[in-house]
């Protein structure tokens, strides 16, 4: 047998199905709704990014809300579809000790009513998505931005 067919038989064998395709794996979503409406223009041109073990660029989000006032962790775990558990509020002081997210955080008040709120949904152990948001009475929705950030 030559060099070449033993190379060839060996790469047959490589690429055979070794089934573990068909092995499940359960984890969690990591992501959430966070666009269900116009975008505002503001929102759109934020380009920065979260720093975490991934830095993650910040998204738009503008969900439809029809009310008054801002919502609740409940409110907002059901707005965009996850786990009530798992979502939590933050100050922004808490969110941005050192003033590096001053920006984004001026780009959401700008995009709402001059006010903004900090959602953090957990994903598993080490993923959870940060929500920057504002209220947008004029238009009935929720804007800001949101990011990934990866904690281990």
């Amino acid at each position: 047998m030559s060099s070449d067919d033993a190379y060839g038989s060996f790469l047959e064998q490589a690429n055979q199905d070794t089934g573990a395709s068909n092995i499940s794996t359960t984890s969690k979503n990591t992501t959430t709704k966070a666009v269900d409406t116009d975008v505002p223009v503001r929102l759109q041109k934020v380009e920065q990014y979260y720093t975490s073990e991934a830095d993650e660029p910040f998204e738009p989000v503008s969900l439809k809300w029809g009310r008054n006032n801002m919502p609740s962790e409940k409110e907002f775990a059901e707005l965009i579809g996850h786990d009530l558990e798992d979502v939590s509020t933050m100050s922004t002081k808490e969110f941005d000790p050192q003033g590096q997210y001053r920006d984004v955080l001026q780009a959401v008040e700008e995009a709402g009513d001059g006010k903004s709120r900090v959602f953090r949904a957990i994903h598993g152990k080490t993923r959870a998505e940060y929500y920057v948001v504002g209220l947008d009475k004029e238009h009935e929705r929720v804007v800001g931005v949101k990011a990934l950030a990866v904690e281990s």
